[in-house]
């Protein structure tokens, strides 16, 4: 079954995770531009992909925009709450969701949702809650390979949307 909304984080999924400043402090994140093929196979099966994150930069803002992903929720403290407003007001269920994400303040909404999956790289209490784990980590093409997967695991081929 293919989700009708495909959510994710951002750092520790589409970055490897890490926080890089040069000396004027300026921040700097590294996306692996694979991760663009999960949301060009998405639009193909037209299901919209949001991201939902704590942190709030304008270097997302920008990888968001240049992807034209539907739906960007920046600063978020409680990913739950966001996720169900936003499922109720698209008239769907958290089971209608899939949700990629890797560290404590996705826990609660990767519980939740109907398909759920961590980088491989995730911590391992944050894996034993999720349906499937990535073979590649946070930043090396996790969103990506998720997106594929759910495509494979519904039935569907990669290669009739290419």
């Amino acid at each position: 079954m293919l989700p009708k909304l495909i959510l994710t984080d951002i750092d520790g999924v589409w970055t490897d995770g890490g926080m890089y400043y040069d000396q004027t402090g300026n921040e700097w994140k590294k996306f692996n531009t694979s991760d663009s093929a999960g949301v060009l196979f998405a639009r193909k099966l037209n299901i919209p992909v949001g991201i939902i994150t704590g942190e709030s930069t304008e270097i997302v803002a920008r990888r968001a925009s240049k992807l034209k992903i539907d739906l960007l929720f920046q600063g978020v403290q409680d990913k739950v709450k966001v996720a169900h407003e936003l499922t109720k007001k698209m008239g769907l269920e958290l089971s209608d969701v899939a949700y990629i994400g890797d560290d404590l303040g996705d826990l609660e909404l990767l519980k939740r949702v109907g398909i759920s999956a961590a980088p491989a790289n995730s911590p391992e209490y944050i894996k034993k809650h999720v349906q499937y784990v990535t073979k590649k980590s946070g930043g090396e093409g996790a969103f990506r390979e998720f997106v594929e997967w759910i495509i494979e695991t519904s039935g569907r081929q990669i290669e009739d949307l290419l």
